[in-house]
């Protein structure tokens, strides 16, 4: 990967970062993007200054899926090894200890979907369609597909993608759970924007820890994921938020205190 990144940056401006995507025409991901993924989000997990993400892949597409082109050049054990580096980036998006929201206009498609499975919350242009189409190529999703989606709306729902490789429009997304908010397409970024923002006023140690208890948590069994969620808790009285947070509200009321991240 080049030292300046050509396909994706990070841009910081009140608190989030938005992860840009910017591949001409349609962000298309090879290796060289999904690296700049990586370390864009790696960055965002660093910095001080990015309390929130926002994954943009600008106003007509956010990722139309992998490059077919690059994959059709690979055997199975050239494929292995290129998975396991997408799947890599892709679980350094997750697991941004951050709230992360996709902003979906366009195409969404394959890799692309999937990017966006790393998010926390999908927001959908009215006329975005999104979809698992691999199948139609004789593979089936490599970079979570099958198993964050299923996670996301069940086994069935999950099966019915997979299996047709059918295209989603934003409303049935919306309807059965692959989005969480469907507005008109020049008003997808600003509406991510605004969710960014009310999380990044939030705590953000109490925010990775509730976003970490959740998503640990659901691979685990219950009592471990209860004793998991108590550890987190408990790890919390020992900050300055925790201490911010109490002590505002007893003074002056729910929602007023001012977070440092310490």
């Amino acid at each position: 990967m080049a030292q300046t990144p050509e396909f994706v940056t990070l841009q910081v401006e009140d608190g989030v970062g938005t992860i840009r995507l910017d591949r001409p025409k349609m962000n298309a991901i090879d290796e060289q993007l999904h690296l700049e993924v990586r370390a864009a989000a790696i960055e965002a997990g660093e910095r001080a200054d990015v309390r929130a993400v926002v994954i943009y892949g600008g106003e007509r597409v956010f990722a139309a899926g992998a490059d077919i082109k690059a994959m059709s050049q690979l055997d199975g054990t050239g494929m292995q090894a290129w998975g396991r580096e997408l799947q890599d980036s892709f679980r350094t998006v997750a697991r941004l200890p951050k709230p992360v929201i996709a902003a979906i206009t366009g195409y969404a498609l394959g890799g692309g979907y999937e990017l966006a499975l790393c998010a926390d919350f999908r927001v959908l242009g009215s006329r975005a369609k999104i979809g698992q189409p691999e199948i139609q190529l004789g593979v089936i999703p490599g970079a979570g597909g099958t198993q964050r989606l299923a996670r996301l709306v069940g086994p069935a729902k999950a099966k019915d993608l997979v299996f047709t490789g059918r295209h989603v429009g934003a409303e049935e997304a919306l309807e059965i759970g692959l989005a969480d908010a469907v507005v008109p397409d020049a008003e997808v970024y600003e509406t991510a924007l605004a969710m960014a923002r009310k999380f990044a006023a939030g705590p953000p140690l109490a925010l990775a820890a509730a976003k970490r208890a959740i998503d640990e948590g659901l691979e685990l069994p219950i009592d471990e994921g209860l004793a998991l969620e108590s550890r987190l808790f408990a790890e919390l009285f020992d900050t300055e938020d925790q201490a911010t947070g109490m002590r505002s509200f007893l003074e002056s009321g729910p929602g007023k205190a001012e977070f440092t991240g310490r």
